[in-house]
């Protein structure tokens, strides 16, 4: 599975992208911005350990965002189940190699177009760290419109934070 962006590629994970991901990922930048359970330092094992958990998923949520064939981000949507199973949740990050270049809109944007199309969902929805008016950026300039503030809704690094909940749904 690909998706062509301009200047990059959405593809399934392979087993020689743990290299790449874990030196794009080692980044106390990146992991500022995302929750508690994404490790920092970002280890070999934990790049392996990720790419074993998403190699052979069915029907593909997770991709690489690749550049020159090199894993330099993420993209991909957590299914949920129970009452929210028709709304998974969109998380992402680039290395801070490439901020700053139109990559992420674009790549939400596809994402959230296979998503719509290939996938039994009528919404995405995405949480934002307010310390995070980038993401934020991100979100606005790929259609999707924030619905809301959970006040004091988040605990990141000794600081509490709000998170700006940001939705689509589907037309």
């Amino acid at each position: 599975m690909e998706l062509k962006g301009q200047g990059f590629t959405l593809r399934g994970w392979r087993l020689d992208d743990a290299e790449s991901l874990q030196k794009h990922a080692d980044n106390p930048n990146i992991c500022a911005f995302l929750l508690d359970n994404f490790p920092h330092p970002y280890t070999m094992e934990a790049a392996v350990n990720w790419i074993n958990l998403v190699l052979y998923q069915n029907p593909v949520v997770n991709f690489v965002i690749a550049i020159d064939d090199k894993a330099v981000g993420v993209i991909g949507l957590e299914m949920r189940d129970d009452v929210y199973q028709k709304a998974p949740l969109l998380g992402y990050w680039l290395s801070e190699k490439h901020w700053g270049n139109g990559i992420m809109p674009q790549a939400v944007k596809l994402i959230t177009d296979y998503a719509f199309a290939h996938l039994d969902i009528v919404r995405i929805q995405a949480g934002v760290l307010s310390n995070n008016p980038r993401s934020m950026r991100v979100l606005e300039k790929a259609g999707f419109v924030k619905e809301g503030i959970l006040r004091n809704g988040i605990f990141k690094n000794g600081v509490v934070l709000d998170e700006w909940i940001y939705g689509m749904v589907k037309e």
